[in-house]
């Protein structure tokens, strides 16, 4: 697992028109976090940290759990996938 320790910079509310033929408009914010400096970030980055995390959320208490200036960690953590298992497999051999 690699921890991150990321600020979010920037949240903007974003309109458009619903995908599912409703003709409605589908809400959401995207929300803007960078590395920061620190301790926190020492074991994945040797010097200055660089990253951005940029994600689309469509749920309102998701949302409101993002404040602009504040800390946040993220933890990567492998996982099993569909495209992973896909990847691993050994391809059949030509005829």
């Amino acid at each position: 697992m690699v921890r991150a320790k990321f600020r979010c910079v920037e949240k903007v509310v974003r309109h458009s028109q619903s995908a599912f033929g409703s003709g409605g408009v589908a809400d959401s914010e995207e929300v803007k976090l960078s590395a920061v400096m620190g301790e926190e970030n020492k074991p994945w980055s040797k010097w200055t940290p660089s990253g951005e995390i940029r994600m689309s959320i469509t749920n309102p208490e998701a949302v409101a759990q993002f404040e602009v200036g504040k800390d946040y960690f993220v933890d990567f953590t492998p996982c099993e996938s569909a495209a992973g298992q896909a990847e691993q497999r050994q391809p059949e051999p030509k005829s």
